[in-house]
């Protein structure tokens, strides 16, 4: 099951890093590589032979949303050759080359292969990924026209915000996962104090919305607390999903102050 905190780049780290020929990829590919935003996989074809040999086969694509905003595939060939336990990996640049190999290991027809595939799954080719893109940098939504986001691994720095979190009701799985798509964010301090316990200690409450842009055009927020009103006055980070629950909390933290 993948990780549903892994980034655009550690996910390709662990595709290039199992395949036995990534060293034959194009510079240029995995130069434009290194810029990717966002992914997304399909399942194209999946052959399973008798389990007495352990025929075995799998196609999967890899779309790639970069920076410029286009979008870059790769395809992925996972097999277990006859008689063998351990599954191979390969990835390959083009639907051709990969019709190509997988003629040449399962002595098949290439244009049997290619016909296999666009029947498993006659799907666009990721211009759509494209289009969503650019309406958002064509189109901004009312939230863009009045923020400055910043395009720089914010999936990353969602996966990060979330990872600190202490509190045992922060934000799940299904968060981690919406926020694998964002693109662009935005951080605001909305909320900053400093209050004294009896003993003289004093303690800080910070409020800060992580404001990211998916996709799909919507805004997504993080609220997250930071506080030292904690036994030992060590810092805290607590993570919400709304502002209302974070304001809460931070009340619920004030109370032994007073």
């Amino acid at each position: 099951m993948s990780d549903p905190y892994e980034t655009t780049e550690a996910h390709l780290d662990r595709l290039l890093g199992r395949a036995l020929n990534s060293f034959d990829l194009p510079d240029r590919l995995a130069e434009r590589l290194a810029t990717a935003l966002a992914h997304s996989s399909s399942l194209h074809t999946t052959r399973h032979g008798p389990a007495a040999a352990g025929q075995w086969r799998e196609i999967r694509r890899y779309t790639y949303l970069l920076a410029d905003g286009d979008s870059v595939a790769l395809w992925e060939l996972a097999h277990r050759p006859e008689g063998s336990r351990a599954i191979r990996y390969e990835l390959f640049a083009s639907r051709p080359e990969i019709c190509l190999a997988v003629a040449r290991l399962f002595d098949e027809v290439p244009s049997a292969v290619a016909r296999d595939l666009t029947e498993a799954r006659a799907e666009e080719e990721p211009e759509s990924d494209i289009a969503v893109l650019s309406a958002l940098f064509a189109n901004p939504t009312p939230a863009q026209r009045h923020r400055e986001y910043a395009v720089e691994e914010s999936a990353d720095h969602a996966r990060r915000v979330l990872r600190r979190a202490e509190n045992p009701d922060r934000p799940g799985g299904r968060v981690a996962l919406l926020l694998r798509t964002a693109y662009a964010h935005r951080i605001t301090q909305a909320f900053g104090t400093r209050q004294y316990l009896a003993d003289g200690r004093d303690a800080g409450f910070s409020l800060y919305e992580h404001a990211f842009i998916l996709l799909d055009g919507s805004e997504f927020s993080l609220w997250e607390v930071e506080h030292t009103a904690t036994p030992d006055g060590r810092h805290m980070c607590e993570v919400y999903e709304t502002e209302a629950a974070a304001r809460g909390a931070m009340k619920l933290r004030a109370q032994p102050l007073r």
